[in-house]
């Protein structure tokens, strides 16, 4: 096995295109807490944005995988938090600048009644497997 398969369509399941429905690999692991639309100083990017909101959040998803040796290439999961399900076209926007097509996780959306501060449109968690030094990816 690679360092990650990518199973977007097992036999029985409807096909997807942006997302892979199996995700699995053998590295180290990476847990990224839930990212919000905060810059660096802590202040709220993107004011009632939801796409400003989402790059921003991909923005700090990338940081904190490169703080670990990681990248977008060894995302296996994510989860997405959003107040109106109706902000999923602008964080899928924002995943496919931030991770094109070529290696989709897994994913679950779940549309929440609020987040922990107001203002606060989405939240997004990461889940990834990066290769242990040696092994290839």
């Amino acid at each position: 096995m690679s360092q990650l398969d990518r199973i977007s369509d097992p036999t029985g399941v409807a096909p997807s295109s942006r997302y892979s429905h199996v995700v699995a690999g053998r590295g180290r692991q990476v847990f990224v807490a839930g990212q919000v639309a905060f810059d660096e100083k802590g202040e709220l990017v993107g004011a009632g944005d939801a796409l400003g909101q989402a790059r921003q959040v991909f923005a700090n998803i990338g940081h904190c995988l490169a703080a670990a040796g990681a990248g977008f290439e060894h995302l296996a999961k994510l989860t997405v938090f959003v107040t109106d399900i109706g902000h999923l076209p602008a964080v899928r926007t924002a995943w496919d600048e931030a991770l094109g097509t070529a290696h989709a996780p897994a994913s679950s959306a779940v549309q929440v009644a609020g987040l922990f501060l107001p203002g606060l449109l989405l939240e997004i968690e990461a889940y990834a497997i990066v290769p242990e030094p040696g092994q290839s990816s």
